[in-house]
C-alpha cells in the first residue's frame, strides 16, 4: 500500500471513529421502546407516504445475503470502535430508525439492480470496468450509499468523495439505470406533491370505503374518517338535540311527502291527510327508537319507505275502487292495513327464523343496485308530469335544491355544510314562501271561479280549466288548517278493522321482500360508513324481524304505507357526519311529539302538490343514485356485472310497460300518470283465478319487483369470482363467542338478551 493510499485509509478510520462517539452520545438518552396500543393502523400508513420511509425489515433477505453484506459473520461494527472492515471497504451508512429511535444495520439492496449490458456498469455509473455477475452484484450491495437530501446532494459516504458519489447515484436513480437503493428519498418530492393534490380530490371522495383500491378480507373492514359524533358518543343534551333535528330535517322528502301522493289518490281530505301526516310521524319515531335498541342498533331511521308506494298505488287503483264514492278513502286505507299486515308478518317471519341468514347468501350488490335503483324509475311517470302542471314553483324548486346539493354543497357555516344538509328543508321553505306571494299576487285567479269549490262541482267549462291548475299550485286551497284539531293523538285502528284479500296479501308480500333486500344494502353501508365491522347474519336477521314487527305496528295505526329501514339514511350519515345512535333517539322523541300536535301535520298537508312532486322528482333521482352506489364494492368494469345490472335495469321497464298497455276505457277517467298503476286489474294473465290474476298482473306491472327477480336470477346463476361480484363480507358468529368486544356495538341490552331463546338466528 503506497503513501497516499494509507494516510486516506488513516483519514477514513479517523472520520469512523468522530462518527461512531456522536452516535454512542445520542444513545444513552433513548428510552426504552413501549409500543402504543390506540395507534391507527391507517395514519401509520399516510405517515410513511408523507415522511418517503422505506422500511428495512423484510423476511426475504436470506442468509448469505447477509453474510455479503457483512451482517452477520464477522462483519460486526462497535459504536465506540468504528466498523469491522470487510477487506478494505469504505464504511456503512448508518440509519437510525425513526420509529424505533434505534440504530439500523445495512441490509444492502433488497431487490438486486439489473443491468442491460450483461451485468457490469460502465465508468458513469461509478462501476469498475471488469465486474460483471455476482462479483458486480456483491459490490453494489457493499457500496455505501451517501444520505442524499432533498436537493440531491450527499454527505458522509465514508471516502472523502461523498457529495461526488451522491450527486453520481442520484443522477443514476433518476435516469433509470441506478440500482434502486435510496428510490423513497429521490422521490420523496414528488410523492408529498402528489398527495397535496390528491387531498382536494379526496374530499368529494367520502363514499370510497375501500381505500387504495384494496379488497378487505374476511372479517376487516374499512371506513372514512371524518364522523364528527360516533355511534355511542355522548356529546351532550344540546348537541343531541341539534343533531337528531338536523338528522330528520335532512330525511324530510321520505318522512312526510307520501302521504300528499296517496291520500288525494284514494279520495281523502285535507284533514285526512293532515291525519295520516301525524300518523306518519308517530310511527316513524315509535320504530326508530325500536330499531335502535333491539334491532341492528345501527343510527338508522325507520319511516315510510318508497318500496311500498307503488304497491299501494297499484291497490288503490283497482278496477272495484274507481266508482266507490262514499267512504272510498276509508274502504281503501283499511285495505291497505290488510295487505300490510300479512306482508309483515311473513317479514317476521323471514327474520326470526333465520331464514334470512340463508337468503343472505344469495343477496349481493348486483342484485341490490338495479332493485334500488328501479324503486326511484318506477315513478318517472309521476314525477314531473304531475309538477308540470305549476312549472314556475316546480323548475325553480328542482333547480334550488340541485344548487344546494351540488354548486353550494362545500360552504361551511358555523363547521357545517348547512346548504347540503338542509337543502331540501330550506329548498321548500323558499319556494312555498315564493308560491304564497304569486297566490296573493293574482297569478291563479281566474274571473268567475272560486278555488274552494270543488272540481266536480264546477259547471263553468272556463273554470272547469283552471281548477287543476288552482288545486295543485294555489297555497290556500288546503282547509287542513281549518279543520285540524290542536292536539290529536293518533290510535291503533282509528279507520276501522283492517280487511284482508289473497291478492292484496300477495302483493304486500313480495313489497316486504323488496325492502328486507334495500334494507339489507342499507346495514352493510352504514356499517361502513360508521367505521364498525359487518354485522353478522344472525344479527341482520334480528333487524328484518324487527322491521316486519314495525311494519305490523304501521298496518294497525293506518299510515298507509310499511315502516322499513329508509335508504336516505347513507346519504344522511354521509353528509352531516352525525351517527350517533342517541341522535337519532332524541331525533325520534320530537316526532312523537310533533305527531300529538295535530297543526303540524295541518301545515305540513297544506304544501302545494306541485310543490311536493318537484321535491319527489330529487328525492327519487337520490333514490336511484343511492341504488347504483351500492356497486362500488364489486368491480363495476366487469363485463358479467355490468351486463346483469343493464339487462336487469331494462327488462325492469320495459316488461311492465308490456303489462301496462292493457287498460279499459274506463281507465281514461285515472290521471295519466295513475295509469301506470292500474294494469292490475285488466293484465294479460288469466289463470282462472280471480284473485291470483290480480296478483300476478300487479307484480308483473312493478318495475322493482321484475328488476330483483331478473337480477336475482342472473347473479346467482352467471359463473363469477367473489371479487368480481363484490359478495357481502358479514362478520361470522364465531366472533360473538370468542371476541364479544368486537361486535359489541350491536349486542342488544343485557336483559334483553336474554330472552332470547335461539341466540344464532338474533345475534346476541
Amino acid at each position: 500500500m503506497d503513501k497516499g493510499s494509507s494516510s486516506g485509509f488513516e483519514d477514513k478510520s479517523s472520520r469512523g471513529k468522530k462518527g461512531g462517539s456522536k452516535l454512542a452520545f445520542l444513545l444513552p438518552n433513548i428510552d426504552p421502546f413501549v409500543p402504543r396500543s390506540d395507534h391507527n393502523p391507517r395514519e401509520l400508513r399516510s405517515w410513511a407516504k408523507r415522511t418517503g420511509f422505506v422500511s428495512n425489515f423484510s423476511s426475504e433477505t436470506s442468509a448469505s445475503e447477509r453474510n455479503d453484506s457483512g451482517v452477520g459473520a464477522g462483519a460486526g461494527f462497535d459504536l465506540e470502535k468504528g466498523l469491522g472492515h470487510r477487506g478494505g471497504g469504505s464504511s456503512p451508512k448508518i440509519e437510525i430508525d425513526p420509529i424505533l429511535g434505534r440504530t439500523r444495520p445495512n441490509r444492502g439492496a433488497e431487490i438486486e439492480p439489473a443491468y442491460g449490458n450483461g451485468g457490469a456498469r460502465n465508468e458513469n455509473d461509478g462501476g469498475v470496468s471488469g465486474l460483471r455477475g455476482e462479483n458486480q452484484r456483491r459490490r453494489i450491495r457493499d457500496e455505501p450509499v451517501g444520505r442524499v437530501d432533498l436537493n440531491g446532494n450527499g454527505n458522509g459516504n465514508g471516502n472523502g468523495k461523498g457529495n461526488e458519489i451522491a450527486d453520481r447515484d442520484v443522477n443514476r436513480l433518476r435516469n433509470g439505470n441506478g440500482s434502486g437503493v435510496g428510490v423513497a428519498a429521490v422521490n420523496q418530492v414528488e410523492e408529498a406533491k402528489k398527495e397535496e393534490e390528491g387531498k382536494a380530490e379526496m374530499d368529494d371522495a367520502e363514499m370510497n370505503f375501500n381505500p387504495d383500491g384494496e379488497e378487505p378480507a374476511h372479517g376487516e373492514w374499512y371506513g372514512p374518517s371524518g364522523i364528527k359524533c360516533g355511534l355511542r358518543d355522548n356529546p351532550g343534551f344540546v348537541p343531541l338535540m341539534c343533531y337528531g333535528l338536523q338528522h330528520y330535517l335532512s330525511l324530510a322528502g321520505s318522512l312526510i311527502f307520501i302521504p300528499l301522493i296517496i291520500v288525494p289518490a284514494m279520495g281523502g281530505t285535507d284533514k285526512d291527510t293532515a291525519t295520516v301526516i301525524s300518523t306518519m310521524l308517530l310511527v316513524s319515531g315509535v320504530t326508530t327508537i325500536l330499531h335502535s335498541y333491539f334491532g341492528t342498533r345501527l343510527p338508522l331511521v325507520q319511516g315510510s319507505s318508497f318500496v311500498y308506494l307503488a304497491p299501494a298505488l297499484v291497490i288503490m287503483n283497482a278496477q272495484e275502487y274507481r266508482n266507490l264514492t262514499d267512504h272510498k278513502f276509508r274502504h281503501i286505507m283499511r285495505e291497505l292495513q290488510g295487505a300490510i299486515i300479512i306482508g309483515s308478518i311473513f317479514q317476521s317471519f323471514l327474520g326470526f327464523s333465520g331464514l334470512m341468514s340463508l337468503f343472505l347468501r344469495l343477496i349481493n350488490p348486483i342484485v341490490v343496485a338495479p332493485t334500488v335503483a328501479a324503486v326511484g324509475l318506477a315513478f318517472f311517470s309521476y314525477g314531473f308530469p304531475q309538477a308540470g302542471s305549476c312549472v314556475e314553483i316546480s323548475i325553480p324548486l328542482i333547480l334550488l335544491v340541485l344548487v344546494f346539493t351540488l354548486y353550494l354543497r362545500g360552504i361551511s357555516i358555523f363547521g357545517n355544510r348547512l346548504c347540503r344538509i338542509y337543502a331540501v328543508p330550506l329548498s321548500v321553505i323558499i319556494i312555498w314562501i315564493y308560491a304564497f306571494f304569486l297566490t296573493a299576487g293574482g297569478a291563479y285567479d281566474y274571473k268567475g271561479c272560486s278555488s274552494d269549490v270543488p272540481s266536480s262541482n264546477i259547471l263553468n267549462d272556463g273554470c272547469r280549466k283552471h281548477a287543476y291548475t288552482m288545486e295543485h299550485c294555489r297555497t290556500d286551497v288546503s282547509s287542513a288548517w281549518r279543520t285540524a284539531a290542536w292536539v290529536r293523538i293518533p290510535y291503533p285502528l282509528q279507520w276501522g278493522i283492517p280487511i284482508f284479500h289473497l291478492r292484496t296479501a300477495i302483493i304486500m308480500v313480495v313489497a316486504s321482500l323488496v325492502a328486507s333486500v334495500d334494507s339489507v344494502g342499507t346495514y352493510h353501508t352504514t356499517s361502513v360508513l360508521v367505521s364498525l365491522k359487518p354485522p353478522t347474519p344472525g344479527i341482520v336477521s334480528r333487524g328484518i324481524a324487527l322491521e316486519g314487527f314495525c311494519s305490523i305496528l304501521a298496518g294497525l295505526w293506518g299510515s298507509g304505507t310499511g315502516s322499513t329501514t329508509l335508504t336516505e339514511n347513507v346519504y344522511t350519515i354521509e353528509v352531516t357526519k352525525v351517527a350517533s345512535r342517541r341522535a337519532v333517539e332524541f331525533g325520534a322523541i320530537f316526532l312523537i311529539m310533533f305527531s300529538f300536535i295535530g297543526k303540524v301535520g295541518a301545515i305540513l298537508a297544506s304544501i302545494p302538490l306541485a310543490l311536493a312532486a318537484a321535491i319527489l322528482c330529487f328525492m327519487w333521482a337520490l333514490t336511484v343514485a343511492l341504488g347504483l352506489s351500492t356497486l362500488q364494492y364489486s368491480q363495476t368494469a366487469s363485463f358479467r356485472n355490468i351486463t346483469i345490472v343493464g339487462v336487469s335495469l331494462f327488462l325492469g321497464l320495459s316488461i311492465p310497460a308490456y303489462f301496462q298497455q292493457y287498460q279499459l276505457e274506463s281507465s281514461l277517467i285515472l290521471p295519466s300518470y295513475f295509469i301506470p298503476y292500474a294494469a292490475a286489474s285488466n293484465g294479460p294473465v288469466h289463470t282462472g283465478s280471480k284473485q291470483i290474476d290480480f296478483a300476478l298482473n300487479a307484480l308483473l306491472s312493478l318495475n322493482m319487483v321484475v328488476t330483483l327477480l331478473v337480477a336475482f336470477v342472473l347473479d346467482n346463476t352467471v359463473p363469477g369470482s367473489r371479487q368480481e361480484r363484490g359478495v357481502y363480507i358479514w362478520s361470522r358468529s364465531e366472533e360473538i363467542r370468542t371476541d364479544p368486544s368486537s361486535l359489541a356495538d350491536y349486542s342488544l341490552p343485557p336483559k334483553i338478551g336474554r330472552c332470547f331463546c335461539l341466540p344464532r338466528c338474533f345475534g346476541v
